[in-house]
C-alpha cells in the first residue's frame, strides 16, 4: 500500500514537473510570435510582415476581418489573443483608444519617424501611411479643368455621371465627415442628397469597380483611393482600363483634399509586448515605409521616403500637382472620428443607397 502511495505521489510530481515545462515552452513560444488584428487585406501587409520576420525572427500571425474588431477585443477582454490592432481609417483608431482597448506606445523612435500630424496626442496610435480620396475620371469623356471641388459633384452638370460604392463604406463616411466639419450637417446632407440624384447607378463594389465602370462608360466620375490606382496600373488584368481613367485630387485651391491615414496600436491585452513594440517601430522605419510607397503605392508618412513611380505620376495634368504631392486636408483629420455618427445618420437620412 505504501509502495502504491508513493508511486502515485511521484507520477503527480511528474504531471506537474511536466506542466510546469509545458507551460513555460508554450510561454517561449509565444515571446517569438505576435498577433495582430486587421482591418487590412492581408495582401496589403504580407510583405511588409515578411521583412519584419525576416529581421526579427517574429512571426506575425495576422485575423483580418471587415468589420467587428472593437467588439471582437471587448467579448474577448483581457483574454484576447491580440498583441495589435491595424486598422486603415483614424475614426476606429480614435474609437479604440476610446474604448480603453490600447495601451500607450511610448516608443521614441516612433516619436521621431512620424511626424505628430500623424500620431495620437495621448500616445495610443500612431499612423502608418497615408491616402488621398480623389476623383477618378474618363480621360476621354471629361476635360479635368472642368474638375474643381468635392463640392462641385453636386451641380446637374454631372448628372446620371457618377459611380459610387456604397455611401456607407468607411472611406465614404470618412469623406463626409470632413465636409461637415469644413461646412456644417446641413451642407453635408444636401450635398449627400445631390451626389445621390447624379448617380449613375445604385452604389455598389469597390474603388477598382468604379474604374472599371467608367472605362465601360456606364459612368464618367468617381471617388477611389489614390493606391488602388497604383494597384491597378499594376496588374495586367486591370491595367487597360485603369489606363483609360485620370486622376484629380480636389479641393487644392481651399482645404485641400481629403486623407485618411492606415495607424497601429498596442492592446492593452497584449501578452507580447515587447514583440509587438518592434513591430511598430519597424512599421514607421525606414524600410517599411519604403515599402508603403513602393509597394502599396500609399503615401509615407517618414519624412523623406519617396513615393512610387506611379504616385509621381498622379495629377499630371492638374497644375501645382508634381510628383504625386499635393495639398492635403489635415485640419479635418484630427476630427473625423468624432464627427462619423453624425455623417452615417446624415448619408442613412439622404437615402444615399
Amino acid at each position: 500500500m505504501l509502495i502504491l502511495f508513493s508511486l502515485a505521489k511521484l507520477f503527480r510530481n511528474c504531471l506537474f514537473v511536466l506542466s510546469l515545462f509545458s507551460t513555460k515552452s508554450y510561454a517561449s513560444k509565444n515571446l517569438k510570435e505576435v498577433n495582430l488584428y486587421s482591418y487590412r487585406q492581408e495582401f496589403l501587409l504580407r510583405p511588409l510582415l515578411k521583412a519584419f520576420e525576416s529581421t526579427s525572427k517574429i512571426k506575425v500571425n495576422v485575423v483580418t476581418m471587415k468589420k467587428g474588431i472593437i467588439q471582437r477585443l471587448k467579448a474577448e477582454g483581457k483574454n484576447s489573443p491580440a498583441d495589435l490592432v491595424l486598422t486603415a481609417d483614424i475614426a476606429n483608431l480614435e474609437l479604440l483608444s476610446k474604448e480603453g482597448l490600447l495601451q500607450k506606445l511610448n516608443l521614441k523612435k516612433v516619436e521621431k519617424n512620424i511626424p505628430k500630424d500623424f500620431r495620437d496626442p495621448k500616445g495610443y496610435w500612431v499612423g502608418l501611411s497615408a491616402r488621398a480620396r480623389i476623383i477618378y475620371y474618363s480621360k476621354k469623356r471629361v476635360n479635368p479643368k472642368n474638375l474643381g471641388s468635392y463640392e462641385d459633384l453636386m451641380s446637374k452638370k454631372f448628372k446620371g455621371r457618377i459611380c459610387s460604392r456604397s455611401g456607407l463604406h468607411p472611406y465614404n463616411v470618412s469623406l463626409l465627415s470632413s465636409l461637415v466639419f469644413h461646412h456644417g450637417e446641413a451642407f453635408a446632407l444636401n450635398w449627400a442628397k445631390k451626389v445621390r440624384e447624379n448617380l449613375a447607378r445604385k452604389p455598389q463594389g469597390n474603388d477598382r469597380s468604379q474604374v472599371k465602370a467608367i472605362s465601360e462608360g456606364l459612368c464618367d466620375i468617381s471617388l477611389g483611393n489614390t493606391y488602388y490606382m497604383g494597384k491597378m496600373l499594376e496588374k495586367p488584368s486591370q491595367r487597360e482600363w485603369a489606363s483609360r481613367t485620370g486622376i484629380f485630387f480636389p479641393n487644392q485651391k481651399t482645404s485641400g483634399s481629403h486623407i485618411n491615414i492606415t495607424g497601429v496600436g498596442i492592446t492593452k491585452s497584449s501578452r507580447n509586448v515587447e514583440g509587438a513594440r518592434k513591430l511598430v517601430e519597424f512599421l514607421t522605419g525606414s524600410l517599411a515605409q519604403h515599402m508603403y510607397g513602393q509597394v502599396n503605392h500609399e503615401y509615407p508618412l517618414k519624412e523623406g521616403v519617396p513615393v512610387s513611380g506611379i504616385v509621381k505620376s498622379f495629377g499630371a495634368n492638374q497644375l501645382g500637382i508634381t510628383n504625386g504631392y499635393f495639398k492635403r486636408d489635415l485640419k479635418a483629420l484630427v476630427k473625423l472620428s468624432e464627427l462619423r455618427s453624425k455623417s452615417i445618420k446624415l448619408l442613412n437620412k439622404a437615402g444615399f443607397e
